[in-house]
């Protein structure tokens, strides 16, 4: 009866263990990133020929979003390529659910679209990574591809 009083007891902590070290396990950075903003598609290599039109460049384009369950503030967050082209938003918020489209050309902002103003191409259609910073420099998320196609899914 003892040996079976310490075997059990034993089995039971041992469980016990295993359940304490799956709760407190921080979370992988892909499970972080699924609670907040994040870069969800980058279309890096605009349709048809690279002419530098606007509308070309505005064909290029990432999207965010918010991921998580709270609002977020995104003022004074970057996006920004390997060579360091970066984008800088203005005060905003984004709310549960909502996406915002940052596309490479020139026009007007408006809450779904901003404009990076930029008169040529940012993202390099046979490779490159797009960096998500918040305010203070600290990574929020990347995207990154090796060309092959026209976009990436994060």
């Amino acid at each position: 009866m003892l040996t079976l009083f310490r075997r059990t007891g034993i089995a039971a902590a041992v469980a016990a263990s295993a359940l304490a070290l799956t709760v407190v396990s921080p979370a992988s950075p892909a499970q972080a990133a699924s609670k907040g903003v994040r870069i969800i598609t980058v279309q890096y290599d605009s349709p048809g020929a690279d002419r530098r039109s606007n509308e070309s460049l505005n064909a290029e384009w990432v999207l965010i979003k918010n991921t998580g369950k709270k609002a977020r503030k995104i003022g004074g967050f970057t996006l920004s390529d390997e060579t360091g082209y970066t984008y800088t938003f203005k005060k905003r918020t984004l709310k549960p659910g909502q996406t915002i489209r940052v596309r490479t050309g020139k026009g007007e902002d408006a809450k779904a679209n901003k404009y990076w103003g930029r008169g040529w191409y940012v993202w390099n259609n046979d490779g490159d990574t797009a960096y998500l910073l918040n305010a203070k420099g600290g990574t929020v998320d990347t995207c990154e591809w090796d060309g092959g196609d026209t976009q990436q899914s994060c």
